[in-house]
């Protein structure tokens, strides 16, 4: 049987074997087994959203919004250590979280002293120019928000959304053109475009998730 990257079956010891390597994502893999609380796909939706962010976008402070387990916040620290800190903001913060956080920190201490995990609303969160902005499968509406959030700071920022709500998000007038969820990206995108930023448009491999479209924008004079 292939090992499924879409996988919501939790990593575990068992897995192990399948992370031999000495690369970085290797390296997290194991951690995360030996946490054992982590969907397989969080993990690989997590670090392709990450590693794909860091290309375009060094340093800065991190904030990590409808952040779950935090992970996307973690790669981010340890791909680019000259990020001074890292704030990864849930409504609510599952309790796994913190044993993932215990077994991250072993082996990346100097990522762990730099994030703070934080249960609150979006919405009170203080954001400035310098932050990189990112929200791994924010659902549905909750993606707008943080657009929002982070074009009213005039943020860099890194979407990859999910669970698109017609009823509540802007298709920009293309559902005669685009199915509904694309119609949703697309106008995200132009939006995106027209308060002055710079669009980036990628995917993350379809084998993790049917939902890869990774959004990124930088201010066009930043």
């Amino acid at each position: 049987m292939s090992f499924d990257p879409a996988s919501r079956s939790l990593l575990t010891r068992r897995d192990l074997d399948r992370f031999p390597e000495a690369t970085l994502f290797h390296r997290i893999a194991r951690t995360v087994c030996l946490a054992e609380c982590l969907p397989r796909k969080e993990l690989y939706e997590s670090w392709e959203v990450a590693r794909r962010t860091r290309r375009r976008f060094r340093g800065g402070r991190v904030v990590d919004l409808a952040c779950g387990h935090a992970l996307t916040a973690w790669i981010m620290l340890i791909l680019d250590a000259t990020s001074e800190a890292a704030l990864a903001i849930d409504r609510r913060l599952p309790d796994s979280a913190d044993h993932l956080a215990a077994a991250l920190s072993e082996v990346f201490p100097e990522a762990a002293a730099k994030l703070t995990r934080r249960a609150s609303d979006l919405g009170a969160v203080e954001l400035a120019a310098t932050d990189v902005v990112v929200a791994t499968h924010a659902c549905g509406a909750l993606t707008d928000v943080v657009l929002s959030l982070a074009t009213a700071a005039r943020a860099r920022v890194a979407v990859l959304p999910c669970c698109h709500d017609v009823a509540r998000c802007d298709t920009g007038g293309l559902l005669g053109w685009l199915d509904p969820a694309l119609a949703i990206d697309a106008t995200r995108a132009i939006t995106l475009r027209a308060a002055g930023y710079r669009v980036h448009t990628q995917t993350i491999p379809s084998a993790i998730t049917p939902m890869n479209r990774l959004l990124l924008g930088a201010p066009e004079h930043a």
